[in-house]
């Protein structure tokens, strides 16, 4: 069985290409041309299921045309639509915590402070949304790496600065 915490999200299917069950895909990350891959993880009901490649072709940097094998139809492909696009660590050809992404974060714990509900990455100066876990309220703290002191079982030790969050 194929965990969520074994892959990391790539792109999503957008919609049919002609009517043979070929796909538009839009992606952010195309590591899985770079290794040659046989297959893709797709989250499917939430479930993570693998599907075989049988070919695809760029578009663009970020939009793939992609076929997967034993979806030979436009109406089988249009059930795919809007799902998620999912690629194994395990056939990276980088180290996880080289491909992990700010947003990534969401659902982590920062220590004495609370959950990440959202990462604001629109500008240079990435935030974390935190949920206060003593009063509930929402908290932002940058993203700065030279605060992350480490990270363990979904759990981010931060030297935030004196005062920040009182702020």
């Amino acid at each position: 069985m194929i965990r969520e915490e074994d892959v990391f999200k790539i792109g999503i299917l957008g919609k049919t290409h002609g009517v043979k069950g070929e796909l538009n895909m839009v992606i952010d990350d195309d590591v899985f041309d770079r290794v040659d891959a046989d297959y893709l993880v797709l989250k499917v009901d939430g479930i993570m299921v693998p599907f075989f490649i049988e070919e695809y072709r760029f578009r663009s940097d970020d939009h793939v045309l992609i076929k997967f094998c034993d979806v030979e139809s436009a109406e089988r492909a249009k059930n795919m639509t809007g799902v998620e696009v999912f690629f194994p660590y395990s056939l990276a050809d980088r180290s996880r915590e080289e491909m992990m992404k700010w947003t990534d974060f969401v659902g982590y714990t920062i220590d004495h402070v609370g959950e990440i509900v959202s990462v604001d990455d629109t500008t240079e100066n990435i935030l974390f949304e935190a949920v206060n876990s003593n009063d509930g309220r929402h908290v932002l703290i940058p993203a700065a790496e030279e605060w992350i002191k480490e990270i363990k079982d979904k759990k981010i030790i931060m030297d935030i600065p004196k005062g920040l969050l009182d702020l």
